[in-house]
């Protein structure tokens, strides 16, 4: 009997087993709490420029974005210039959610503008090559017996790509404000629009793939994929040769144990 030799075996299953786990501490969460079509867009624009990227189920129906921790900065940035993670505009439902107490007529009112400031930045993020939008909307209140009462006016703020046309939109913009709120006219909005740098539009990156045991991985993890499948494998040799090991030791203590018959 060879304790020694088990307890080896042992010591190596727990150390392929500690490699396992710092290779799969190689990612790092970019943005959590997203829903699955904003996570989906990300992940897909991060692939496109050639940043490996996938996304994580979380508790709720939310999502985890994750990176390789060595293109954590460019991903970042490379959000940021798309416009993510998107602005998140409260809704109607949440300005006015009952709280139990009773507002006043002041509260009531700047809850009003702030919630139809939210809805409208919101419908007009929506729009394909606007990567934010903020709808600032003043009400005055004007009193009934002045003779000159001041009018309703709004101030659309837009960031887009340098390659949309934003002139042709923002009449359809003013259109889309005036009409929304009661008394403001078309005249009384003003859209400021501000492109982003243009970025250089290099050739298409396309993702590299290899074949690894049938499987096609990115290229960059293809190292990382030798490694842990020769991890696993090591392990499961360590386990084989431990199991293989107690089995042949628990048969040599049954031979030796074993009554000789007495002859006759």
């Amino acid at each position: 009997m060879r304790p020694a030799v088990g307890a080896r075996c042992v010591r190596r299953l727990v150390i392929a087993t500690a490699c396992c786990l710092a290779l799969q501490g190689c990612k790092t969460d970019l943005y959590t709490n997203l829903n699955e079509r904003e996570a989906n867009a990300m992940v897909a624009t991060l692939l496109e420029r050639g940043i490996p990227a996938s996304r994580i189920a979380q508790k709720g129906g939310q999502m985890t974005v994750v990176v390789d921790d060595t293109r954590f900065a460019e991903a970042v940035k490379l959000l940021n210039e798309n416009g993510f993670p998107k602005d998140r505009f409260a809704t109607m439902g949440d300005v006015f959610k009952r709280d139990g107490l009773v507002a006043s007529p002041v509260q009531e009112r700047a809850q009003m503008i702030f919630a139809l400031s939210e809805e409208l930045s919101r419908t007009v993020s929506e729009i394909n090559g606007v990567l934010s939008a903020r709808v600032h909307v003043v009400l005055p209140e004007n009193d009934p017996l002045r003779r000159d009462l001041v009018p309703s006016s709004a101030s659309v703020f837009i960031r887009h790509e340098a390659s949309l046309p934003i002139n042709d939109l923002i009449p359809q913009i003013k259109t889309l404000v005036s009409n929304s709120i009661a008394g403001l006219s078309y005249e009384k909005v003003s859209v400021v629009p501000v492109a982003t740098p243009a970025r250089v539009q290099s050739t298409p990156q396309t993702v590299p793939l290899s074949s690894f045991l049938g499987v096609w991985v990115h290229s960059e993890s293809l190292p990382r994929a030798m490694w842990l499948f020769g991890t696993l494998a090591v392990a499961c040799a360590a386990l084989l040769i431990t199991l293989v090991l107690v089995l042949l030791r628990g048969r040599r203590r049954d031979f030796v144990l074993r009554p000789l018959a007495p002859a006759r």
